[in-house]
C-alpha cells in the first residue's frame, strides 16, 4: 500500500496531530535559530571576549540537559500534549530575556532557563511524535525532524532580515512570544492526549535498560559528528582549503541541505528497508564521502564530502528515538530523554574535541575522527533491527 493510500485510512485525529506536531517542531527550531544571528551584537553590547561569551553560551545546553533529566517522568505522568502546552508558552515567555540581559551572568541565567524549556519541549514534542507515529502504523518521525531542519532555515533567515532592518533581539523575541501564545492552544488541542501512563511517572532516565544504553551510544556518536561539522566546516574551508570568507559557509550549508533531504525521505526509506539498513548504509556513505574528501582536499571534494556526511547522519536521531521508545520498558518520553541526553552530550563535546585534536595535530587530521565515528554509527545500527521499530 502506498503512503498516500495508507494515510487516507488514518483517523482524522492522528492526521490533525501530525500537522500540529510538525508545526511545533518547526517553531522550536525557528525560535532558536533566529537568536543565533544576534550573538555577535550581544557580544559587543555586553563587552564580552571569546572566553566569557563561550561560558555564557553554555547556559542553554546546561539548562537543556537538566530539564531532560526531569521531563521524561512528567510526560509519563501528564501526557506530552500538556507538557508541550506548558513548555511552548514558557519557551516563548523566556525568549525576550536573551535581549534584556545586561551582564554575562544574566545572559547565562537567561540562556539556562530558555535552554531548559527548549530541552523539555524537545522531549515532549518527540514523545507526541511517537504517539502519532503509532497511530499511523508506519515510520513518520524523520518527517518531523525534516520540519525542524526547515524551521531552522527560516529562523536564521528571519533573524538576519530583522537585523538588517534594525530590529533588536528583545523586540524580535517578543514577537515570537506573541506568535507562540497565539498558536499554542489550537496546536496542542489538535494533538493526541492519551500517551501518558500514571503508573510510570518516575523521574530520571532509564539507564538500567541495556537496549536504551546501546542506542544512546549510537546517537551520542551521531550528534558529536553533527556538532563538530557545524563549528568546524567553515574553518576547514577557510584555513585549510583556502577559500574566501564569503565561500567558507557553503560547506555547512551543503551539509544542512543534505541532512534535510535525508530526513524528508527517511520515513519512506525506513518503511521499505528497515531502520538498521537505512542508518547503516547512509552512515557508511557519509563516512566514506568525508574520508575521501579529506584525503583529496580541495573545495569541490569538500562540498561533496560534507554533503555526503549530512546525508549519512540525517536519520540517526529520529530512527534512534523511535527505536528507543519502542524497545524501552519505560515510558516513551523517558526513553527519548535518555538517548536525547546522550545526544546532547555528544553535540557539546564535538566542537571542543576537534579543537583540541586540531591544536595537537592539524585540522584535517582532527576531522578524520568524524568518518571513524560515522563508521561506528554504521556498525552500531545493527541494534536498530531489520524492520521498522513500531511494527
Amino acid at each position: 500500500m502506498s503512503d498516500a493510500a495508507s494515510d487516507s485510512a488514518v483517523r482524522a485525529p492522528a492526521r490533525r496531530a501530525r500537522f500540529a506536531t510538525a508545526v511545533v517542531f518547526a517553531l522550536h527550531a525557528a525560535v532558536f535559530a533566529a537568536w543565533t544571528p544576534h550573538i555577535p551584537a550581544v557580544k559587543e553590547r555586553l563587552g564580552l571576549n571569546d572566553g566569557t561569551l563561550g561560558v555564557a553560551l553554555l547556559g542553554a545546553p546546561v539548562g537543556s540537559v537538566v530539564a531532560m533529566l526531569l521531563v521524561g517522568g512528567l510526560v509519563a505522568r501528564w501526557g506530552s500534549r500538556r507538557v508541550v502546552l506548558v513548555t511552548v508558552l514558557g519557551y516563548g515567555l523566556a525568549s525576550p530575556a536573551l535581549g534584556l540581559a545586561g551582564s554575562p551572568s544574566a545572559l547565562f541565567a537567561a540562556l539556562a532557563l530558555w535552554g531548559g524549556l527548549q530541552g523539555a519541549l524537545d522531549v515532549a514534542m518527540n514523545s507526541q511524535g511517537i504517539a502519532v507515529e503509532r497511530g499511523y502504523g508506519r515510520p513518520i518521525l524523520s518527517g518531523f525532524h525534516a520540519w525542524w531542519s526547515f524551521g531552522g532555515f527560516i529562523g536564521v533567515g528571519l533573524g538576519v532580515l530583522l537585523i538588517s532592518v534594525g530590529v533588536g533581539l528583545a523586540a524580535q523575541m517578543a514577537g515570537f512570544t506573541a506568535l507562540l501564545a497565539v498558536l499554542v492552544w489550537p496546536l496542542t488541542r489538535a494533538m493526541l492526549g492519551d500517551d501518558h501512563a500514571v503508573d510510570e511517572h518516575r523521574l530520571g532516565l532509564p539507564w538500567r535498560d541495556r537496549g536504551v544504553l546501546v542506542l544512546a551510544v549510537v546517537v551520542f556518536a551521531g550528534l558529536l559528528c553533527e556538532g563538530a561539522v557545524g563549528d568546524w566546516a567553515a574553518l576547514y574551508l577557510r584555513e585549510t582549503v583556502g577559500v574566501s570568507a564569503e565561500s567558507a559557509g557553503t560547506g555547512y550549508a551543503v551539509f544542512a541541505v543534505m541532512m534535510f533531504a535525508g530526513r524528508a525521505m527517511g520515513d519512506r526509506w525506513v518503511t521499505r528497508f528497515g531502520p538498521a539498513r537505512v542508518v547503516g548504509v547512509l552512515a557508511a556513505v557519509g563516512a566514506v564521502g568525508l574520508a575521501v574528501a579529506l584525503l583529496v582536499g580541495g573545495f569541490w571534494p569538500a562540498l561533496i564530502g560534507f554533503g555526503a556526511f549530512g546525508l549519512g547522519i540525517a536519520c540517526v536521531v529520529p530512527v534512534v528515538f523511535s527505536a528507543a521508545a519502542a524497545r524501552s520498558r519505560a515510558h516513551a518520553a523517558q526513553a527519548i530523554a535518555g538517548v536525547a541526553t546522550a545526544g546532547w552530550a555528544g553535540f557539546l563535546l564535538g566542537p571542543p574535541l576537534i579543537g583540541l585534536l586540531s591544536h595537537a595535530t592539524s585540522l584535517p587530521l582532527a576531522l578524520a575522527v568524524l568518518p571513524l565515528l560515522c563508521l561506528g554509527v554504521a556498525l552500531g545500527s545493527r541494534a536498530l533491527g531489520g524492520t521498522p521499530a513500531n511494527r
